[in-house]
């Protein structure tokens, strides 16, 4: 399926003004913020985030497998799509992610 089949599958994403990414130190490393252009990947974080508990290994495998034909566009062309990127370098050893709900006003 594509990425824009996947993501009508998704929660909504109304509630949230962003998400914050945290290391394992509690430092915010990346936002996601409710914004054209990345609403997409506010919404495959947030169903990451309240399927698996963090941004794990299987968080990241489901996650490139949502993002589809963008997970290889990002392969091809690294760092065209960070978010994703991010995603690659947990599959490819980097720490687990947790995640801070920033919710709207």
């Amino acid at each position: 399926m594509s990425f824009a089949e996947n993501l009508k599958k998704l929660p909504g994403i109304s509630h949230l003004a962003a998400i914050n990414l945290l290391d394992g130190e509690g430092n915010v490393v990346a936002a996601i913020e409710n914004k054209a252009g990345s609403q997409g990947s506010l919404a495959v974080y947030n169903h990451l985030a309240q399927t698996y508990g963090s941004i794990n290994l299987e968080a990241a495998k489901k996650g490139m497998e949502i993002f589809a034909e963008h997970t290889e566009d990002e392969r091809a062309n690294p760092g065209k799509h960070p978010n994703i990127a991010r995603l690659i370098a947990i599959e490819q050893g980097a720490p687990a992610l947790r995640v801070k709900h920033v919710f709207a006003v």
